[in-house]
């Protein structure tokens, strides 16, 4: 089993930065793809980012394609999402997740409880 606890969620102004961390329990982490997910009001949630176990190959969405970055510490079993040049339409529950399969399109079976990232204009 696997458990995942978010921090670094809040409030920041459009253009400016946040660091999302992500820590992950149990023995098994550098053989988990991990990914970050969001989710705002009324709409689907969705894959923002993605690495791969030992983060030679990573995913980014269109939307955050030279804005955000995820990086992985395995020695510390932490995943880190750092989000620059926030956009008011980056608010959205952001939640880390892991699994045993590719890092896009394959499975997530474990998630965290989510943290929110508000972007004010």
């Amino acid at each position: 089993q696997v458990q995942l606890v978010e921090s670094g969620g809040g409030l920041v102004q459009a253009g400016g930065s946040l660091q999302l961390s992500c820590a992950a329990s149990g023995r098994t982490f550098s053989s988990l793809s991990m990914a970050w997910f969001r989710q705002s009001p009324g709409k689907e949630r969705e894959l923002v980012v993605a690495i791969s176990r030992i983060g030679g190959n990573t995913y980014y969405g269109d939307s955050v394609k030279g804005r955000f970055t995820i990086s992985r510490d395995n020695a510390k079993n932490t995943v880190y999402l750092q989000m620059n040049s926030l956009k008011p339409e980056d608010t959205a529950v952001y939640y880390c997740a892991a699994g045993y399969g590719i890092p896009r399109g394959g499975a997530y079976d474990y998630w965290g409880q989510g943290t929110q990232v508000t972007v004010s204009s």
